[in-house]
């Protein structure tokens, strides 16, 4: 749920207001609003304001969060939207005849009028929910409309205001269409009743308003409408007015200065005192008391449902004729799960069966299990993949033996209680994985069985946070990309890291903070900073939940407004996640996962195989020793969960043999627990370390070696020490997570009274109970450990006895990723596995094996849709293998397969392959990539033009004779182009490449003596600034800590050259890109350094440079010092090993193993070892007479070592 503040009362002294505003936009009026709704609810209270409204434009995004905070801050909320209101119907499309001039006095087109619309009740709540939604779902048009049928329909307890001058009767007014207005404010008065409808005025300073104002004070006189003044609210305050004009150049993607932007004329949008609001009309105070009037009427709670109502609010589940109720249904479905699951139902599996069903039926639970039961059994009858669990859910048998989960409880010692607890009621809450290409049909079949209106997605916000609101302001305001760049990896790169941690000073805990203190008061960026300190957090965009989808009982607008996504056209509720429940709807979360996709693309490839047509991951042996060779390696990139390289070296050290080992691993390498792995392993190895905080809680740690892995452990340790329930012990655990110092001293008060009961001592449970504290924050779900560890066993599985067929099927999982791609296929080879490029006679849709070898996908070419695709596998699977490339275009529909899609084939080389070499048959020979491009157009054109002819019968006018309707195609011969523009012309295909490396030829230098590449650079960077701020901080002025740093040689592909002239001398300097084996480094020439290189770089040539790395930007980029003869470096070697020493070690006796190691080996490089203290970085030199001769199997013998995080060769 959110997190509700109640904000200090006005001052003391402050009258109470007698006036409330009744038109006040939030954040949520995206881009329009620079307050939050603290922001505005806080500052009411300050002016002793009794009520206030919300009113956002389009949507009540925000209206559930600021009815909770008004009530929770004595304010009554008044829920309301400033709606859209179409021109005519809402299906139409109809332009309002009053036109309006932009700022650059274009005229343009208006699609609908602003209407204030308040809720006065319950019903007017529901009525506004309803009007809401049909907007989005029936009236989108640019914006969001409502019509008068919509009014007519839904109008019951709401309370109408006529608007700003955007509104109908503004516009009708201020276009003399005096006739039109009197019949519009007479029908609106009548539709809404006395008192419901109000004409308002505003006066912000506009001559609009002012012209506007008379003219509807006299209508309101003459049919004795009453009136209203507001203040049309976009920020709280009168000095936001800046940062609201900021905003709206965010939002129109405008800069200040453009002259011709769209802004607002004056700074009065803001929360004004009673006071300045009598002073704008004061002959009319009645619009003063009118407000009053109308926050007196408003009386509104929003309906929330406590958890134990929400079993009446769950869908109906219909189930078959012959049971009686849906607890019949469901125990019969368990009854019979139970024999499916156990080859023997022991009196201990019925027991804890009927104990899970008897909690379930009391709290009235079972619709919800048999809503998630029905679309996971549709889904595994419909080949989509579902995970074997997913949180606290696997911890029940229930659940198991319905097979909504596939982890026996039972095996992994898993606790029901952790997953709904008879003490703590509250809503079960299944997460469920399933395969992402799925996913989809999923949602659909859900939809479909419920009905549509019935099922939604969840709304998420986008906000402006750290570094975007530095983006965005820097962007408006003008300051130079360059500059904004510099500023934004100032933030603390911690995903929760706020705007003020950068004017923070640094501490232990937080050592990236204060990096912008210097720049603070800077005249360059002062306002930016200001202002990016007010905007911070404000709402930017919508978007939708990941994976939430709600299912309601009846119309989702009865529980809750919806809206439809701009992007997608999907519809979801207009409330987030964490307070959607409530309202009444069922949430679900559908998590798309792609190992779930990885493994179906594996099954399906293994099934070609003869003798593999029936395999299944999910039954596969669990105790495979191979698989375990493969974790005891800590050979797992790309296996779920475990390919990191802190995983891997842990699986080295700690060697798993079972899938529990697995799952103890899994949960914890995580922050927090990540510290007791040591102890773990240690435990493991030397049984004689294993300490228990007590004999009796043996059995209970075992497995896991006397560490608290589990949060269920802890759980277990309550009930066993101190008496708890299982339940009472959940409790327990939750409150030491939390770590409240008040909670926690009450339960472990509760906990002690417990353990002297069992016959403890008071100091020994004190002892107990400090040692669960931290392990009850650390400890992770057992439940989803379990679950995830035995997807990424089954993915280690593939990997160990289908290797070619599992780098395929991530090959596939990642097809359109050119990041993934390359890092997958360098796996592939590394594995000993051959990676073709595509091929018209071999290449499936995706990747496969064919023979052992992975073939390249034809949908993983950019141009090839999966039309084309699909298109020349069905022609080649129905007439054989294509014989030629005119074979090729005869036989393939070229409206499907297009021209580009012919030529991106003939550049990646999917017809290298295809033809006779020794014939001089054009229409059965083989041809180079180079004449097949040079004849690419004609050929098509050919074939073409003797489909046309085929199609409308000229092919038969000559009958039986021989003569020929069209000659022979003859191809214009060219030379076959260099490997190189070949494997260029493949990367850019692909995204990658595939047959080969432009640098294959320099691997052996590569190894051997270049110090940086692209995999390390990151490192390198983060080195070189922290020995500049320790120059700087030492006193070295900036340009001697520029030239002081390491140098390094580079060595790759030159591209995207680019030149620029510095402001200050005119001189030239260049930047570019060096593509190396692993991936891409920026180059920097300095303008001195460009003067000598610059007529010998050329781009695409292959360099060698040196130079030194600068790690001030977001990237960072290789400082060019010269050019380095290949040939001379071919004779230069590695000269330094360098150890990363984890700061986990205690003193220089824990580094006793590392150093015996080291000195039993002899070589030519010196070692050094780099020390991370909270004082900084150190690099130290080790003893002279201690040196090395660096390979790849010496490098992971350290790699395993404790308290090695890293090692690499300079």
């Amino acid at each position: 749920m959110a997190d509700y503040h109640k904000f200090p009362d006005a001052p003391e002294g402050t009258p109470e207001s007698n006036f409330v505003h009744l038109h006040v936009h939030t954040d949520y009026s995206l881009l329009d609003g620079a307050s939050k709704i603290d922001t505005l609810v806080a500052r009411a209270k300050e002016l002793n304001m009794k009520a206030l409204a919300i009113t956002d434009h389009g949507n009540m995004f925000g209206v559930l969060n600021f009815e909770k905070l008004c009530h929770l801050n004595g304010i009554n909320p008044i829920v309301g939207q400033e709606f859209y209101v179409a021109e005519g119907s809402r299906f139409e499309q109809n332009p309002s005849p009053y036109t309006e001039s932009d700022e650059s006095g274009k005229t343009r087109k208006k699609y609908n009028y602003h209407l204030v619309l308040l809720a006065k009740n319950v019903q007017g709540y529901k009525n506004l929910c309803w009007l809401s939604s049909k907007a989005y779902t029936e009236g989108m048009y640019y914006k969001p409309r409502i019509d008068w049928e919509l009014l007519e329909k839904y109008h019951e307890g709401i309370i109408c205001l006529s608007a700003c001058v955007a509104g109908e009767l503004p516009q009708m007014l201020l276009h003399g269409d005096i006739d039109k207005a009197e019949e519009l404010v007479q029908r609106y008065a009548k539709l809404f009743g006395p008192d419901h409808y109000y004409i308002e005025l505003q006066d912000h300073g506009l001559a609009i308003q002012k012209e506007v104002a008379p003219k509807l004070i006299e209508i309101a006189k003459k049919f004795n409408i009453p009136m209203v003044v507001t203040n049309d609210i976009h920020y709280a305050r009168q000095e936001d007015a800046v940062a609201q004009d900021i905003l709206l150049c965010i939002g129109t993607k405008k800069l200040r200065d453009d002259p011709n932007r769209m802004r607002f004329e004056s700074d009065q949008f803001y929360m004004k005192t009673e006071d300045e609001m009598r002073m704008l009309f004061p002959d009319y105070p009645e619009m003063i008391d009118n407000t009053m009037k109308i926050a007196n009427m408003c009386d509104l709670t929003i309906p929330q449902y406590k958890t134990e109502e929400l079993k009446d609010c769950l869908p109906v589940y219909k189930i078959p004729k012959e049971y009686v109720s849906q607890d019949a249904y469901m125990l019969h479905l368990v009854e019979e799960g139970l024999r499916n699951r156990y080859k023997t139902v022991t009196q201990e599996i019925v027991d804890r069966a009927m104990y899970e069903l008897d909690i379930i039926f009391k709290m009235g639970f079972a619709g919800y299990f048999l809503i998630v039961w029905n679309f996971i059994n549709w889904s595994k009858t419909h080949d989509v993949p579902i995970g074997p669990g997913r949180g606290s859910g696997a911890g029940s048998l229930v659940a198991y033996a319905m097979t909504i989960t596939d982890i026996d409880p039972f095996r992994y010692k898993l606790i029901f209680e952790r997953f709904l607890n008879p003490e703590r009621v509250s809503m079960p809450d299944f997460d469920v994985d399933m395969c992402f290409e799925g996913r989809q049909s999923v949602i659909q079949y859900t939809r479909e069985h419920y009905g549509d209106p019935q099922v939604g997605h969840i709304i998420t916000f986008g906000t402006l946070k750290a570094k975007q609101v530095i983006a965005d302001v820097g962007r408006v305001l003008g300051i130079p990309l360059a500059e904004v760049n510099m500023l934004k990896k100032g933030i603390p790169e911690n995903p929760k890291a706020k705007l003020k941690d950068a004017f923070t000073p640094p501490d232990d805990k937080h050592p990236d903070n204060g990096q912008l203190i210097q720049y603070r008061e800077d005249p360059r960026y002062k306002e930016l900073f200001d202002l990016a300190l007010k905007l911070e957090n404000v709402n930017r965009n919508t978007g939708l939940h990941a994976s939430g989808i709600v299912i309601g009982k009846t119309e989702l607008p009865d529980w809750a407004p919806v809206f439809k996504d701009a992007k997608t056209g999907k519809v979801a509720v207009q409330f987030t996640m964490d307070i959607i429940e409530p309202c009444g709807l069922v949430k679900m979360d559908y998590l798309g996962l792609k190992t779930l996709t990885l493994i179906k693309y594996a099954e399906r490839i293994i099934k070609k195989r003869p003798g593999f047509e029936n395999f299944d991951t999910n039954t596969v042996d669990e105790s495979d020793e191979k698989t375990f060779d493969l974790f005891c390696r800590g050979d797992t990139v790309a296996v779920f969960q475990f390919e990191s390289p802190g995983m891997q070296k842990i699986l080295r050290q700690a060697k798993p043999r079972c899938i529990e080992e697995l799952v103890a691993l899994n949960a914890l390498y995580r922050p927090g627990p990540l510290d007791y792995i040591p102890n773990y392993i240690d435990g493991k190895w030397k049984p004689e370390t294993v300490h228990y905080p007590d004999p009796c809680l043996e059995d209970i740690l075992k497995e896991t070696y006397g560490v608290m892995v589990y949060q269920e452990q802890v759980m277990q340790v309550a009930q066993r020490i101190a008496g708890f329930s299982l339940g009472g012990a959940d409790m327990l655990r939750r409150a030491m997570g939390k770590k409240k110092p008040e909670v926690l001293m009450g339960k472990k008060k509760e906990f002690i009274e417990g353990a002297i009961k069992s016959g403890f001592t008071e100091e020994h449970a004190a002892d107990i109970f400090e040692i669960m504290v931290p392990f009850a924050g650390y400890g992770f779900n057992k439940s989803h450990a379990a679950a995830y560890s035995v997807v990424a066993y089954r993915t280690a599985y593939l990997k160990a006895h289908f290797p070619a067929e599992f780098i395929a099927a991530n090959l596939t999982n990642e097809i359109s990723s050119t990041d993934k791609l390359p890092q997958y296929i360098a796996e592939g080879r590394s594995m000993g596995i051959e990676i073709d490029p595509p091929d018209i006679n071999r290449s499936d849709s995706v990747f496969d094996v064919v023979d052992g070898r992975i073939v390249f996908g034809l949908q993983g070419i950019k141009g090839m849709g999966e039309a084309a695709a699909e298109e020349i596998i069905s022609k080649r699977k129905k007439d054989g293998p294509f014989k030629s490339f005119m074979d090729f275009l005869k036989r393939v529909d070229l409206r499907t397969v297009n021209k580009g899609a012919v030529e991106v084939l003939i550049k990646t080389g999917a017809f290298d392959n295809v033809g006779i070499e020794d014939t001089n048959d054009h229409a059965l020979k083989k041809f180079n990539r180079a004449t097949l491009l040079l004849n690419a157009e004609q050929a098509t054109e050919y074939v073409e033009n003797i489909k046309i002819n085929e199609e409308s019968g000229q092919g038969d006018l000559f009958g039986d004779t021989e003569e020929k309707t069209f000659v022979d195609f003859v191809f214009s011969i060219s030379e076959d182009m260099p490997p190189r523009e070949k494997l260029n012309m493949e990367k850019d295909c692909i995204g990658c490449y595939v047959s080969g490396h432009p640098l294959d030829e320099y691997r052996k230098v590569i190894e051997t003596s270049i110090s940086l590449t692209s995999q390390n650079i990151e490192r390198a960077g983060k080195e070189a600034e922290a020995e500049k701020n320790a120059l700087l901080s030492s006193g070295q002025n900036s340009w001697q800590s520029r030239n002081s740093g390491k140098s390094y040689t580079i060595l790759g592909i030159i591209s995207g050259l680019r030149i620029i002239y510095t402001k200050k001398d005119n001189k030239p300097m260049a930047f570019a890109k060096l593509q190396d084996i692993y991936g891409e480094i920026d180059l920097t020439f300095f303008p001195k350094t460009w003067a000598i290189l610059y007529s010998q770089i050329k781009e695409d040539g292959v360099y060698c440079f040196k130079g030194k790395v600068d790690g001030s930007r977001e990237t960072p980029s290789f400082l060019v010092d010269s050019i380095e003869p290949i040939e001379q470096l071919k004779q230069h070697s590695i000269k330094e090993l360098h150890i990363e020493l984890d700061n986990s070690f205690n003193s220089e006796t824990d580094l006793n193993s590392i150093k015996e190691f080291l000195f039993a080996k002899t070589g030519s490089c010196y070692i050094y070892f780099h020390i991370d203290t909270q004082n900084g970085n150190y690099i130290v030199k080790a003893n002279q007479q201690l040196t090395v001769q660096p390979d790849k199997e010496l490098i992971q013998q350290l790699l395993d070592m404790p308290f090695v995080k890293d090692v690499w060769t300079e």
